[in-house]
């Protein structure tokens, strides 16, 4: 596939930058979580970048994503501020729920993100609720459920897309499929071989794409979100793609083989293959790509030094934003 003629200079730069980001993010968060001090549970997005940011760069602040436990390169996309996830995920004031959520809980409405999720498919529900709200408001905007393998087989899911189908909601369905359900591989778990394959059943487009490579992300999200807006209706799309990391950050991975992380790494990585392309093209040139990536560092390393400083929520704030005061 040749290089979007869509994307000029400046929005490589943009899809550049927030894939690094979220891999700079994620492999910090694992040297960081070894030290104890974040509390609570971490999953990792390493490894999965092209998908994230392949979807996000065609929506906008009046589009709703609802991502699931392995939410930060969701958050990141979508445009929610680095040092608040960082300060959340520490648990802090400062964080973007103020530390109540941590990790698997990231939100912030103003950039219509609904949150991270600790409920394996919980995600659809939300977002035929806002695609519904965005159909009778007409706002033109979407919502995108992210969720994973072994969410497929979660009923709340077949319920979403069953309902964003007869209501012909302006929904889109990523299946991020990387393989393992937890410590599960999906060869077995999932009685089809294809997530996308389940579309026909739900009367809905169902397509596949190449999770390494953010081009065909690009062009087959871009698709499904046109159509939603246009009122074509639900699109599942399941992106076939790999984490670095285990499970959770202290799963030894056990479950899979000798080599296998390192081959990806080597042979794979969407950030790799996003270089070769765009130099080889010569839409952008390493020097671009390198200024990037020392600004992304320094980001990230302010990100965890402020974190780190800042206050830990009080026992005053313990029945704090429990209720809304509507007008």
């Amino acid at each position: 596939m040749a290089v979007s003629s869509q994307l000029g200079k400046e929005k490589l730069l943009e899809a550049y930058r927030l894939m690094r980001t979220i891999r700079e993010f994620e492999e910090r968060l694992h040297v960081e979580f070894a030290t104890g001090e974040i509390p609570g549970f971490v999953h990792l997005y390493a490894g999965e970048e092209a998908s994230a940011v392949g979807t996000m760069l065609h929506l906008n602040d009046r589009d709703y994503v609802a991502t699931t436990h392995r939410g930060h390169g969701h958050c990141i996309a979508k445009g929610v501020d680095v040092h608040g996830m960082m300060a959340e995920i520490y648990g802090r004031q400062t964080g973007v729920c103020k530390g109540k959520g941590g990790s698997m809980h990231i939100a912030d409405l103003s950039k219509g993100m609904l949150g991270a999720n600790g409920i394996v498919g919980a995600g659809g529900p939300l977002v035929c609720g806002a695609a519904l709200a965005a159909k009778l408001k007409k706002t033109g905007g979407v919502g995108v459920c992210f969720f994973g393998d072994g969410a497929s087989n979660q009923g709340t899911i077949f319920e979403s897309m069953n309902l964003a189908s007869v209501w012909r909601l302006p929904a889109i369905f990523v299946a991020e499929n990387n393989g393992y359900a937890e410590a599960t591989s999906s060869t077995w778990s999932v009685a089809s071989d294809n997530i996308a394959d389940r579309a026909s059943g739900f009367g809905m487009p169902g397509v596949i794409v190449d999770g390494f490579d953010f081009f065909a992300v690009h062009e087959a999200l871009g698709e499904a979100i046109e159509r939603a807006r246009n009122g074509g209706g639900p699109t599942l799309v399941e992106v076939k793609l790999s984490r670095y990391f285990g499970h959770f950050e202290g799963d030894a991975q056990t479950y899979r083989a000798p080599g296998e992380v390192q081959k990806l790494r080597d042979e794979k990585d969407c950030l790799k293959r996003f270089e070769e392309r765009v130099v080889r093209a010569e839409m952008l040139n390493t020097d671009d790509l390198r200024r990037i990536d020392a600004d992304v560092k320094a980001l990230i390393d302010d990100s965890v030094v402020k974190a780190k400083a800042a206050p830990l929520p009080t026992e005053a704030d313990l029945l704090t934003d429990v209720y809304v005061s509507y007008p």
